[in-house]
């Protein structure tokens, strides 16, 4: 409860840091990441449980990190995440996980996930800013990835790549769950100049 209670002022305090600097009112961001003012006014509060997707919405309208609005700034010159402390931001109805491991530093950061997907397991994504690339590298399983509209089935071993501005799913197929690693690499922009280390 308590990693919860602090998970949730990290994500408070992030967000109203970085919509102050990018000179936005909660009505304005709301309007631009389609969120609603009361979602945006409990989240800046640290009340309620935003899901990955709104959370992606808000760091691509505010220019930065999915994870400069979620984990508290690091010190060092080395940061070891240890496994306890990634919890994951999306959970599916048959088990599958998103975690964000951590993202590197810098004017155009790169977001490192580990993902699970059942088989038969969707999760889709709507369109990010112009200049997000994302890369998938399957680990063990299969799953099929659809970039607007044409689908791409990855295998163990392979990686794919794509511009992640246009709809994308990602869904687990065959017989075992598919684990993977995916990237995120985003582009500079506004907060990109300073953001937290991860």
């Amino acid at each position: 409860m308590a990693e919860t209670e602090a998970a949730l002022r990290a994500v408070a305090h992030n967000v109203r840091a970085a919509r102050t600097r990018a000179g936005l009112s909660l009505e304005e961001l709301g309007r631009r990441a389609q969120v609603s003012k009361g979602a945006l006014v409990g989240l800046e509060r640290a009340q309620g449980n935003p899901n990955l997707a709104t959370l992606v919405r808000l760091a691509d309208t505010l220019g930065v990190s999915v994870s400069a609005l979620t984990q508290a700034q690091a010190e060092g010159r080395v940061r070891v995440v240890a496994a306890d402390a990634v919890v994951p931001l999306w959970t599916g109805e048959q088990g599958g996980q998103a975690r964000l491991l951590l993202t590197t530093p810098g004017l155009a950061p790169v977001e490192v996930w580990r993902w699970e997907l059942a088989p038969g397991e969707v999760y889709p994504s709507h369109p990010h800013q112009a200049g997000v690339v994302e890369t998938v590298n399957v680990i063990s399983g299969r799953m099929i990835l659809d970039v607007d509209g044409t689908e791409y089935p990855v295998e163990a071993g392979e990686t794919a790549m794509f511009d992640a501005d246009v709809p994308h799913t990602y869904r687990g197929s065959g017989t075992a769950k598919c684990h993977l690693i995916m990237t995120v690499h985003l582009p500079p922009g506004p907060g990109s100049a300073d953001p937290p280390s991860p």
